[in-house]
């Protein structure tokens, strides 16, 4: 899976084979420039989910409901998470555990797949005084061992389809990958996870700040940045436009 934020990117990646396409809150942070993903809105995330779904893509369109879209009420959780299948979405993600275990089931009997999101949440980010690690301590406490065990068995009997694992170390995730029977999708998660999401900036080596859990495979901004460059230049000394590519 790699995130996706618009029809020009949903055709690359789908073109690259991956099984799906994550159209993530995180455009807050890589498309934004904010500081988190709390901003995004509701209309911004349908946006985003209709640009990508116009790309037709083979892989499948999973589209990301945002902060404050279902942790009110059930009725948000489903009402919001149809509008994100009118957009254009075939799956929606939601972050949390044990607390979303009735709108993850709500959504479910809705007939609109779902996709459910534990350890490091980003949309926790003020509880968890930033995006920190999680599953790290013993007990049962938000972002434990045990509790983001029960997190995810909660996903899953819930009625969700899949549900991705970021920010936990290694052993935990092959844990909580073997205990269930949904497939885990692991980001900062190790290996043992049954599939692996990446922010295609990240991967592409566009973004400016590197991460631990990230690998950038091609290094897109040096290349970009260098290409625009190269136009300066050649605008300034009056080498562009050429007869090549003018008209006459």
């Amino acid at each position: 899976m790699v995130t996706a934020y618009d029809a020009t990117f949903a055709s690359i990646v789908d073109a690259g084979g991956v099984d799906l396409i994550l159209v993530g809150d995180s455009v807050a942070t890589v498309m934004q420039g904010q500081r988190n993903t709390l901003g995004v809105s509701m209309e911004q995330m349908e946006y985003h989910v209709q640009m990508v779904a116009s790309a037709r893509s083979l892989a499948l369109v999973v589209g990301d409901l945002p902060f404050g879209s279902y942790q009110s009420s059930i009725s948000d959780a489903v009402h919001n998470s149809i509008r994100l299948i009118k957009a254009g979405a075939e799956m929606v993600k939601l972050e949390g555990g044990v607390h979303v275990a009735e709108q993850i089931r709500a959504i479910s009997n809705a007939d609109v797949p779902v996709m459910g999101h534990i350890g490091l949440t980003p949309q926790s980010y003020h509880r968890m005084g930033g995006n920190k690690i999680q599953g790290r301590s013993d007990g049962e406490g938000a972002g434990s061992k045990d509790r983001l065990l029960a997190d995810a068995l909660a996903v899953q009997e819930s009625g969700a389809c899949a549900v991705v694992i970021e920010g936990v170390p290694t052993d935990l995730a092959k844990n909580i990958t073997e205990a269930l029977t949904i497939p885990t999708i692991g980001i900062g998660a190790g290996p043992h996870c049954d599939g692996q999401v990446l922010v295609m900036h990240d991967l592409l080596g566009l973004s400016p700040r590197t991460f631990t859990f990230a690998k950038p495979y091609v290094q897109l901004r040096e290349q970009a940045q260098s290409a625009v460059a190269q136009y300066v230049s050649e605008v300034q000394s009056g080498a562009w436009p050429d007869a090549d590519h003018s008209f006459s």
